[in-house]
């Protein structure tokens, strides 16, 4: 059995508040996601049992999520509020943190297996990854979790089947280089045994320092990257300037899914389109 890894060191069993539903109201039943990619996992895992929203805007990036007044009311109308967790978030998870008897699922709280976590930092300080959806492994953790909180069977929301021809699909580029715009894909290179890239800024987005951006550089040229993401939900400034610098053409990725539907199939069209833009680094 694959060990299980504790995602935060403090972390709890998954916080959750017990809430009650009517039976002849279940299609009634309103689920909200923090961001885009938990909505896609949630629809999938509840299918038409409930209505899944999100909060993020499609010019938001996960870590930049604020609230508008009919956010806060979907908030409080919903059964269940799914976040990524306090320290992706914070603010977020704080207010339906602080609404009495709100049931809500911090996924940085499930027991993921170790070997499917990707993880920040050095020896001095390490973290987990927190962008988890882009591994269907984790993925069909997360919809298991929610499924749990209504009581629905468990059921994966992608085969190994898709997973295994994902990976197949994938195996030509494995040993391939790129430029990322942030610190976005490891936990989807661990899933398909592909390059994590080298990315432009860390992992919440943020810019990084001089020293780095030079070192990044070096290695992309000593490593034979081959193109450099951008990402819709950033400005691509900073990468179209390395992009230029080093000769490389710039791809389009989205880990965030904006335009994948809502359906219980949406989450393995999600993780196909993903693979098709990453594969078109290399093209």
């Amino acid at each position: 059995m694959a060990a299980v890894f504790p995602l935060l060191c403090n972390a709890a069993s998954v916080e959750k508040e017990v809430f009650s539903v009517q039976k002849d109201s279940v299609s009634e039943l309103l689920v909200i996601t923090s961001i885009k990619p938990l909505a896609l996992i949630a629809q999938a895992a509840l299918g038409e049992t409930a209505k899944v929203e999100f909060l993020q805007s499609a010019t938001q990036s996960a870590h930049d999520l604020t609230l508008t007044v009919s956010a806060l009311n979907k908030i409080h109308q919903a059964a269940l509020v799914v976040l990524v967790g306090d320290e992706f978030e914070p603010r977020v998870a704080k207010l339906v943190q602080d609404i009495p008897g709100k049931a809500f699922l911090n996924i940085l709280n499930l027991p993921f297996s170790s070997s499917d976590v990707d993880i920040y930092g050095d020896m001095q300080q390490k973290s987990a990854d927190p962008h988890l959806w882009l591994n269907p492994y984790n993925a069909n953790i997360i919809g298991h979790a929610i499924q749990a909180e209504f009581g629905i069977a468990k059921h994966d929301i992608i085969s190994n089947g898709q997973i295994k021809a994902l990976k197949k699909s994938l195996k030509p580029v494995a040993t391939l280089d790129y430029i990322s715009h942030h610190d976005v894909l490891g936990n989807f290179a661990k899933a398909f045994n592909v390059s994590a890239g080298i990315p432009i800024r860390d992992g919440n987005g943020g810019h990084k320092g001089v020293k780095s951006q030079l070192l990044l550089r070096n290695v992309a040229h000593k490593s034979g990257a081959q193109c450099v993401f951008i990402e819709p939900q950033y400005a691509d400034k900073d990468a179209t300037v390395i992009a230029n610098e080093l000769n490389l053409p710039l791809r389009t990725i989205d880990p965030q899914g904006i335009d994948v539907p809502l359906t219980e199939k949406g989450y393995a069209q999600f993780m196909q389109t993903l693979v098709v833009q990453f594969k078109a680094c290399f093209s």
